[in-house]
């Protein structure tokens, strides 16, 4: 008999992680703004001072806790929460719902809704609960080693970088590459006193390489970042707004609780498949019946 769990359904996991975004980490809940300025219009390098203190503060914290929530067109849209961590090496841990899109539907039919995952510098771990294990010899924990997602097809490419765009130093990066910042002025976000800036950023005006060519992958011509910074110079909240091929992208990004330590374990060997191995298998069925 023909296994349900093939290539197909084993690098949607793969996506679905990737297009985690910020990732890792999600649930948005706070009042949006009106949008409109309520001080006077400067030129966009004018904020570029106080947005350089935003991205040196969050680079320097090396550490957060993240919820988000992402909706990729119709592809896949998410709900996560978690903490994660930007020193040498990206690594974090994250509990990611499936809401909706047609990967949401593939990893229903395989009987999961929600999954845990970890992060470490090599790979990610991602722990699928009983009904996936069934179907999996009995392990619960599916290794994806970065390198090994790169090769495949392009489907792949780039899994870490991806996740190191969900960090919010890369959110102020990216509104920096704008032409038009605006400090849209003082909100309350999460009990807490922000300065708004927006911008729209044109990809074609992206200054990081390997951002502008995810970008340009997807299908992105230009891109619109909020964010929100405290006085403390540290992002509170962050959206990013744009379009795919698959349809509209918004990633909406709570940050809290900066410099929080970080412990990720790899998980028990004995409860891990290398998705890799997992394939073989898969495409060694293919010709049963």
């Amino acid at each position: 008999m023909k296994c349900t769990t093939g290539r197909g359904a084993v690098l949607a996991i793969a996506m679905a992680v990737a297009l985690t975004g910020t990732a890792s980490c999600t649930s948005s809940e706070s009042s949006e703004p009106s949008g409109k300025p309520t001080g006077a219009r400067k030129t966009a390098s004018a904020h570029l001072p106080a947005l350089r203190s935003a991205e040196r503060a969050t680079e320097r914290a090396a550490s957060a806790r993240v919820r988000s929530t992402t909706v990729m067109g119709t592809q896949l849209s998410i709900r996560a929460e978690g903490v994660l961590g930007w020193g040498e090496h990206l690594t974090g841990t994250a509990t990611i719902t499936y809401t909706g899109g047609t990967t949401a539907e593939t990893m229903r039919d395989l009987g999961v809704t929600s999954m845990r995952a970890r992060y470490l510098s090599d790979a990610y771990y991602a722990h699928l609960g009983d009904a996936f294990a069934r179907k999996t010899g009995g392990k619960h924990w599916l290794k994806y080693a970065y390198k090994d997602l790169e090769a495949l097809d392009g489907g792949g490419v780039g899994f870490a970088d991806q996740m190191r765009n969900t960090t919010p130093d890369e959110s102020v990066k990216l509104l920096m590459d704008s032409g038009d910042i605006r400090e849209v002025g003082e909100e309350t976000v999460d009990g807490q006193r922000t300065t708004h800036y927006s911008g729209t950023v044109r990809v074609e005006d992206v200054t990081d390489t390997r951002l502008k060519s995810q970008l340009q992958q997807a299908g992105v011509t230009s891109q619109t970042v909020d964010i929100w910074v405290d006085d403390r110079n540290l992002l509170v909240k962050k959206v990013e707004q744009g379009r795919m091929a698959t349809g509209r992208l918004t990633q909406t990004a709570h940050y809290s609780d900066y410099g929080v330590k970080v412990s990720v374990d790899r998980p028990p060997a004995a409860d891990t498949q290398d998705f890799r191995d997992l394939l073989s298998k898969e495409n060694g069925a293919t010709g049963d019946s």
